[in-house]
């Protein structure tokens, strides 16, 4: 999944996304909590943004 597509589908910014990647900001702890199960189920966050 590219970036852009999941910058989209978490609701954060392109830089931020880049930010949390680059280890120049962390995310909070929802966000950590979000980004865990997004990275475990990644299917997850298709199903939501499916029409």
């Amino acid at each position: 999944m590219s970036s852009v597509r999941r910058q989209s589908l978490l609701g954060i910014s392109v830089r931020t996304l880049h930010d949390w990647e680059q280890g120049r900001r962390t995310p909070s702890g929802p966000a950590k909590t979000l980004l865990a199960i997004a990275m475990a189920h990644p299917e997850i966050l298709r199903d939501i943004a499916a029409p």
